[in-house]
């Protein structure tokens, strides 16, 4: 047996007893990845977690800021302008989707609902804004209402995008509908884009499912709005805030209590017991209840003289989140004051 066989067979008997095992060297392991023979690439750093962070955050990266890299919004010039003549938008929005849907929400907002809208000039008729509303409902109406109200009563209608949950996209048919009609996903980088890159109307509902869930007895009272995310997103995408109240979808399509079991069994992000749900299945998802509906569009809370610096400010967010809950709460609770009835107003 020859030196150099001996050699090999020892390297291969090595290979053999370290298999099963990684090294801490292993790209696995967070070791160097090996691209070419004798040459190794440095394992890019991931960013900094941010346990204060929002769902609408954008991730920090300073190392790019400071390296002197060209502003982001230099960029806005580089996607392309609407095409009024398409019927379906970047976004998946679809004008042909939204004109069959058109005909049933009208009647929701103008005989169901029987809609009142007040405010609606503090809505930009031009340029991006972040509208923030209370949410409420076993299956929300206000989004809908919200955007019919733009839709009818504004001089210069806009579509209006609704940043929403991403569980909607567990459900076929559900989620396909809701993206026609102007859902999109809240994150932070289809935030930036549509507010600050496409300077549209986005619409927001802090409370998430908190707010949804609520039960009859807790109607009307705001709970926390996260972290301030929505703060945040709009100061770095430069756009105010629009607050609005909606009083009525409590009492529309109202929550009576909770099934935590049947919630395990059948996946729902809930599973609410009301006057049509469950004993009418899947029906129940158009039988609201003729509740007189009140919007107010408030003043806007105008951001431009904060920079995106500011964004980082922990206090700051919290300040003006709260600000803007406050704002929303003192005007239900004085529509709800001014309120007779709930069917007629």
């Amino acid at each position: 047996m020859t030196p150099s066989a001996d050699t090999a067979r020892q390297r291969r008997r090595r290979a053999a007893s370290g298999r099963g095992r990684l090294s801490g060297d292993s790209p696995l392991l967070g070791g160097p990845l090996n691209v070419e023979a004798g040459a190794e690439e440095p394992r890019p750093k991931a960013p900094e977690f941010d346990p204060r962070g929002g769902d609408l955050d954008l991730p920090r990266h300073r190392e790019s800021l400071d390296s002197g890299d060209p502003d982001q919004r230099d960029l806005r010039r580089l996607i392309p302008a609407g095409d009024p003549d398409r019927s379906l938008d970047d976004w998946g929005r679809s004008e042909r989707v939204f004109d069959l849907v058109s005909p049933l929400l009208d009647l929701y907002y103008r005989y169901w609902f029987r809609a009142e809208v007040g405010g609606i000039e503090n809505v930009p008729s031009e340029g991006g804004a972040l509208l923030v509303s209370n949410h409420s409902g076993a299956l929300p109406p206000d989004a809908p209402m919200i955007m019919q109200a733009i839709r009818h009563e504004h001089d210069q209608p806009r579509p209006l995008y609704m940043l929403g949950e991403h569980w909607f996209k567990g459900y076929p048919g559900v989620g396909l509908l809701a993206n026609k009609i102007g859902m999109v996903a809240a994150h932070p980088a289809n935030a930036q884009r549509l507010l600050r890159d496409e300077q549209r109307l986005a619409l927001v509902f802090p409370e998430g499912q908190k707010g949804s869930r609520k039960l009859y007895w807790q109607r009307y009272r705001l709970r926390r709005f996260g972290r301030g995310g929505f703060v945040r997103t709009a100061m770095r995408a430069g756009v105010p805030i629009v607050p609005v109240a909606v009083v009525g979808a409590e009492e529309a399509m109202p929550i009576f209590a909770h099934v935590p079991l049947l919630q395990r069994l059948t996946g729902l992000i809930y599973f609410p017991i009301n006057h049509a749900f469950p004993h009418f299945g899947l029906a129940a998802g158009a039988m609201y209840l003729p509740a007189k509906f009140k919007i107010r569009f408030l003043e806007p809370l105008e951001l431009s003289g904060y920079s995106a610096e500011d964004a980082d400010d922990v206090s700051l967010v919290q300040t003006l989140a709260e600000d803007i809950r406050g704002r929303i709460q003192r005007e239900l609770s004085s529509l709800l004051a001014s309120r007779k009835s709930v069917w007629l107003g």
